[in-house]
């Protein structure tokens, strides 16, 4: 019997992913573990392996195309064996056969004549398709079986006027392809349903990179394995202000909030393809040695593309840092579905007024947070990122 492969679920708000590139073809040979396909969807781009050892019988889902997550997309087992119906994709068996080139569909009626509530038949692909290109395909008569609306259909429809500026707003990621698109479509479902805001706070670091120098100078032992780095500090900092402000560590979702007692903490890494967030589980238990060690980890990884999908999902904070840019101040948006996300600028040398009207030299260290408004008030989140500054400007308390 026919192994199939399924599309997998990579995070908590993946609902389906697009398969980017078959590795291997019908017919060929596979071992189980071994790669057969990429699919790419909440930000990331994943290697499918093999669930047993056989010969790829049938892809279910083209290159290019989306699947539901769980849903096959392909199936391995003896060459030669027959398929069966039920494990066909779906579409498949709901498309009619598609008509000679050479007929066209019928003219589009006004979209009038379509009386409301009236129920609209189309095959899945076709929906996806229309719902890709910011079609609104009531406005299509179907040519298949019954009057349903076809892929064809969809991809022959030829709007009117009317409809241009509604294609415009809802066509998000046009134009885009995999890690592109996913990004834009995440960001622009980010700012729709989420009410965001942005408050901002310098730190003072100076005595904080006394602290690093102190510390690397009289541990005894080198260090070397990222803890006394500005990112693990700083990860170490939030981890602690998030143990105090349940609401900011929270992911809100279908109209649910959850609160978390475990930090697990997203940081976002820059690739050429785009922006991801590798995950470190569980920081709030961690020593400054192992965030350290496990954040070198996951960056390094996620930037060779060799880190486990595990580690790519289940953040309920994050943290993005585009110092090394030179940016002061920015507003990050959030990574659905959490509450917040802090942005870290670079770091800034300041000439200031000690208490003895002296003029002397502070490093200062901008951050942004971006909250949603929905979950959190301003008051509260401005006393979160207070709590992130003051930590940074007793850094003793990082080790206590």
């Amino acid at each position: 019997m026919a192994t199939e492969i399924i599309m997998p679920t990579l995070g908590l708000t993946m609902t389906e992913g697009t398969v980017d590139t078959w590795l291997k073809g019908e017919g060929d040979q596979v071992e189980k573990g071994e790669a057969v396909c990429t699919i790419s969807s909440e930000k990331l781009s994943h290697d499918v392996e093999a669930p047993a050892e056989g010969t790829l019988i049938k892809i279910l889902v083209p290159t290019g195309e989306v699947a539901p997550c769980k849903d096959a997309i392909g199936l391995i087992g003896e060459p030669g064996e027959e398929v069966s119906s039920k494990t066909e994709k779906k579409d498949t068996t709901e498309e009619t056969p598609e008509e000679p080139s050479d007929k066209k569909p019928e003219p589009v009626k006004p979209k009038e004549e379509k009386a409301k509530g009236d129920r609209i038949f189309i095959t899945p692909l076709a929906r996806k398709v229309a719902k890709e290109q910011g079609i609104d395909y009531s406005q299509i008569n179907g040519t298949g079986g019954n009057g349903r609306i076809t892929r064809r259909d969809v991809e022959m429809f030829e709007p009117q006027e009317e409809s241009v500026a509604a294609t415009t707003t809802t066509s998000v990621g046009t134009g885009l392809t995999g890690m592109r698109k996913t990004i834009a479509q995440r960001m622009t479902s980010s700012l729709q349903n989420t009410a965001q805001v942005t408050v901002q706070q310098k730190a003072d670091v100076t005595q904080l990179m006394a602290f690093r120098k102190e510390m690397k100078e009289n541990a005894g032992i080198p260090l070397t394995d990222g803890q006394m780095s500005i990112t693990t500090l700083l990860s170490k900092a939030t981890t602690l202000a998030l143990q105090e402000t349940p609401k900011m560590n929270a992911l809100y979702h279908d109209g649910k909030l959850e609160e978390f007692a475990e930090v697990h903490l997203g940081m976002a890494v820059a690739l050429d393809e785009g922006l991801i967030v590798p995950v470190v589980k569980n920081a709030d238990k961690m020593t400054l040695t192992e965030l350290g060690k496990t954040l070198n980890d996951r960056i390094e990884k996620t930037k060779q593309g060799t880190l486990e999908s595990e580690n790519y999902s289940g953040s309920t904070f994050t943290i993005t840092n585009l110092g090394k840019g030179g940016a002061e101040y920015f507003t990050p948006i959030l990574n659905p579905p959490e509450t917040g996300i802090l942005g870290v600028g670079s770091m800034l040398n300041e000439l200031v007024l000690d208490e003895k009207g002296q003029v002397v030299q502070k490093q200062k260290l901008p951050l942004s947070l971006t909250f949603d408004h929905q979950v959190i008030d301003g008051a509260p989140a401005a006393d979160f990122l207070s709590r992130v500054v003051e930590y940074l400007e007793m850094p003793y308390s990082l080790i206590l």
